[in-house]
């Protein structure tokens, strides 16, 4: 059964899904797509890395063809997501909610700090 804060947190944010479950073995998956222009090279995987690592859960990222461990910078660089890419992000534990959160606005709203390809807005 959904709480009504549950409710509420999805209707805001259609895009995250949050599984049932105590704070303990919370669930929350989103997919997120690569918007900067480089993609997911060394430098934007070292910074998923070092936010995922903040978190006190267990966090994957995948993509069609493989799974990566989010805390793990040789495990995100074998994604080799390009501009464009959609990866999937699923996060179990405490923090997950504020996992999922973090890592959607870097990828998504700051662009790991670089530039979206040209002629391409924000």
């Amino acid at each position: 059964m959904v709480s009504r804060a549950e409710q509420a947190m999805r209707r805001e944010r259609p895009e995250m899904q949050t599984g049932e479950g105590t704070l303990e073995n919370l669930v929350c998956e989103a997919s997120v797509e690569i918007k900067n222009a480089e993609g997911l090279h060394m430098r934007p995987a070292m910074k998923f890395v070092d936010v995922a690592s903040q978190f006190e859960c267990e966090i994957s990222v995948s993509n069609d063809e493989m799974k990566a461990d989010a805390k793990s910078i040789m495990e995100m660089s074998m994604l080799a997501a390009t501009y464009g890419t959609r990866l999937a992000l699923k996060a179990e534990g405490a923090q997950a909610q504020e996992a999922v959160s973090a890592l959607k606005e870097l990828v998504e709203v700051r662009l790991f700090d670089e530039p979206p390809p040209e002629g391409v807005g924000a």
